[in-house]
């Protein structure tokens, strides 16, 4: 009786080893390719349209988006060149805060309006 459990075990086990080789047909395709996307250029209105003016010996960097004006880079004459951004997006443009300075800019993002 031993020996009979130790066949059925046995051929139990073979059964469900050799199983997934039944359950294959003969021309299964290859697994799918793991590799990330290609990268896709993204839309020309994305990347920003600066206009560079000059007045009263400064020149003025307008940074623009699909025509919405984001960021201001001024750069005087005499001293250090210093950036206002409009973080959002009401047209009330604020210094940026460089390295060194305190002050930290947290993204504002608007993710939807209710």
């Amino acid at each position: 009786m031993r020996r009979l459990h130790r066949l059925h075990f046995l051929l139990a086990s073979l059964a469900f080893a050799i199983a997934p080789l039944w359950a294959q047909p003969a021309g299964t395709p290859a697994a799918p390719d793991d590799r990330p996307p290609a990268l896709v250029p993204l839309d020309d209105s994305v990347e920003p349209q600066v206009t560079i003016r000059q007045r009263d010996g400064e020149t003025i960097e307008e940074y623009r988006v699909n025509g919405r004006l984001y960021k201001i880079k001024v750069t005087p004459l005499r001293g250090e060149p210093y950036i206002l951004i409009d973080h959002r997006g009401d047209g009330s443009f604020v210094p940026l805060e460089g390295p060194g300075t305190p002050g930290l800019s947290v993204p504002q993002w608007v993710i939807g309006t209710f």
